[in-house]
């Protein structure tokens, strides 16, 4: 069971995108709704989330800050920034820990392919945004402390595969990839593929 929590100022998205989630993930999730970011920062701090869909213009916003502030309240929280802006701006909010951004002017298959992408791989970002986000950056780490085999699932984690799709390519059981990616974050000090992406874009 995924338990949602919707936080947007209008009762029509609220309702909608509930309505849109509920009938196609069924008795898989639990939906909650929000008002505004200060009942949001309430609720976060009361009950465990799988998934925070937020609007960037929500009552009583705070902007960027939102998203560390609630992800101090709960470490493990993905937050999906959903609302009317460009990439651009939600970008920003990528890099301030944020699992993906969406535009609210998206088909319902978007959406859920975005909400299922959060649950399965942890993040949701177009190929425009990672090549923006890439851009942004111009840290450097060293790869060499990786093992072969460490070193190939990098490469493939850099180059846009999922879990699912690594563990197909090596034949390499779901959790075993969830192990090396963890060893890998760890090794090269990184929190998220967005990182990886950077190092591997400046070892060309």
């Amino acid at each position: 069971m995924k338990n949602i929590l919707i936080a947007d100022g209008h009762y029509v998205v609220r309702t909608g995108t509930a309505l849109l989630l509920e009938s196609k993930l069924g008795s898989s999730c639990k939906i909650d709704f929000a008002e505004t970011y200060n009942e949001a920062k309430e609720m976060v701090s009361k009950k465990m989330y799988d998934l925070l869909i937020i609007d960037i213009d929500i009552p009583q916003s705070i902007f960027k800050a939102m998203v560390k502030e609630l992800k101090k309240k709960q470490k493990q929280l993905k937050i999906l920034i959903f609302s009317t802006y460009e990439e651009n701006v939600g970008i920003q909010y990528i890099e301030e820990g944020a699992a993906g951004y969406l535009n609210k002017g998206a088909s319902e298959s978007e959406i859920l392919m975005v909400v299922k992408s959060i649950f399965e791989e942890g993040y949701y970002y177009t190929v425009n945004m990672m090549k923006k986000l890439v851009s942004h950056s111009t840290e450097s780490h060293s790869v060499e402390r990786l093992s072969k085999r460490e070193f190939q699932i990098f490469k493939l984690l850099a180059e846009g595969n999922g879990n699912i799709e690594i563990s197909n390519i090596l034949n390499l059981k779901m959790s075993t990839i969830s192990t090396y990616k963890k060893k890998i974050f760890e090794k090269l000090n990184v929190k998220n593929v967005v990182d990886l992406v950077r190092i591997y874009d400046d070892m060309h």
